[in-house]
């Protein structure tokens, strides 16, 4: 039978990956102890530490430094991308050839740990350093620790101080009224007041849905929450902004390319403290001019989507120990400030906040300062498969004629389903 990847996402969202996770076993215990001796050859599948840079980065300074703890550990690693990792994740699982270490997304955690794919942590490792507690929040699965986090990718807006001041506008919107008037107010021309569809239309919905006070799911991943009025809310305000023509889903941004408010054609954007390393490349004289701020989404509350990656060690990996060291190395301060100085992400240990990195980069120090505030995507085994569901779902309310309320509804009948099915 032909093997792709829709059909071994079926398998494992159905809760029947049985065959497909036999090479992988039914859980930690099954890789054996991890209390010897770190040494043998592993395999690291990783996402980031793109391009040039990147690759020299991991392999000459974050693993050169692992090898010289751990002379007799070799690392091999598996460069890809986050549109290809999860097909390569279970293309492993299902061939029984998982790598030994992985890094995966923020709610990637509760799904591979569910199916005994990926091996529990000691707990030990949660406090080795000064993680913010909610930092750790996606690394557990039914309160037991199954990854470390690496990097943070939060959700802000990003605004043209320029284009305020022109408009006489002196403060940042603090709800979402506030929000569509002065975008109303800054959209004139070819210029767009507000751009919150150049960052995946599923992580801006869930952004203004968290914001609204809504959830994604119950405590227990077991019940969909999302189909309240405050999900159809926060897709309707992309409807309003789009009918008022301040914001256009066609004008949206490619990653990398010169975002929107960069060129000066939109006043504010959804985005990531990533944006800042772009600009500093591209538009540095936006930061000398200080051109640029920053501020967090707020309506009924303030909200900031907490996206990343994590580290994560496989259940079946056949040195265990050496697989655990390089879990536990990735998770340093020092491996984890030079991946998030290459990507302009944020750093999740309080050790790292009064970093040169931090201190200048003023996306990643105001999503530091509102911590407090981030919410996570995920909380259901089923996320993997309720994902890749949410942008064609709600695509065509945004896009086209279907009302909010119906498109919602559907995207709750998926999720539903596929929870159903673990």
């Amino acid at each position: 039978m032909e093997l792709n990847r829709r059909s071994v996402l079926a398998a494992i969202g159905a809760g029947t990956a049985a065959a497909a996770l036999a090479g992988c076993g039914g859980g930690a215990s099954s890789a054996g102890s991890a209390d010897g001796p770190a040494k043998g050859e592993i395999t690291l599948l990783t996402p980031i530490y793109e391009g040039a840079d990147g690759k020299t980065l991991l392999e000459q300074k974050i693993l050169g430094g692992f090898r010289k703890k751990y002379p007799d550990v070799e690392v091999n690693v598996d460069y890809t991308t986050y549109a290809q990792l999860n097909e390569k994740i279970t293309t492993g699982l299902a061939g029984g050839l998982l790598p030994d270490v992985l890094m995966m997304g923020v709610g990637w955690i509760p799904p591979f740990a569910a199916k005994g794919a990926i091996a529990e942590l000691p707990e030990k490792f949660a406090s080795a350093h000064d993680y913010e507690e909610r930092v750790l929040e996606p690394s557990r699965y039914e309160g037991k620790l199954y990854a470390l986090p690496v990097v943070l990718d939060t959700r802000i807006v990003v605004y043209r101080k320029d284009h305020f001041a022109e408009a006489g506008i002196r403060k940042t919107p603090a709800n979402w009224a506030e929000l569509r008037a002065v975008a109303k107010q800054l959209t004139g021309g070819v210029r767009l007041g507000f751009d919150p569809f150049s960052i995946d239309l599923r992580q801006c919905w869930e952004t203004f849905l968290f914001a609204n006070g809504g959830q994604l799911f119950s405590a227990d991943g077991k019940k969909v929450l999302f189909t309240d009025a405050r999900g159809v809310e926060a897709l309707q305000f992309f409807k309003d902004l789009v009918k008022d023509g301040s914001a256009d889903y066609a004008r949206k941004t490619d990653a990398g390319a010169p975002s929107n408010v960069q060129t000066g054609k939109a006043s504010m954007m959804m985005t990531t403290s990533a944006l800042w390393n772009q600009v500093q490349d591209q538009n540095p004289d936006l930061i000398a001019d200080d051109k640029l701020g920053s501020f967090v989404l707020a309506n009924r509350k303030p909200a900031m989507l907490q996206g990343g990656t994590l580290v994560t060690q496989s259940a079946r990996s056949k040195h265990p120990a050496a697989a655990r060291a390089l879990v536990e190395y990735l998770a340093t301060p020092e491996s984890i400030l030079g991946a998030a100085e290459q990507r302009g992400s944020v750093p999740g240990l309080r050790d790292l906040n009064d970093t040169g990195y931090v201190k200048e980069n003023q996306f990643v120090d105001l999503s530091l300062q509102n911590l407090q505030h981030a919410v996570s995507e995920g909380g259901t085994a089923a996320w993997m498969e309720i994902r890749e569901k949410i942008k064609p779902t709600l695509e065509p309310a945004v896009v086209g004629g279907q009302s909010a309320k119906d498109a919602i509804a559907e995207l709750g009948r998926l999720a539903e389903a596929a929870i159903g099915r673990m």
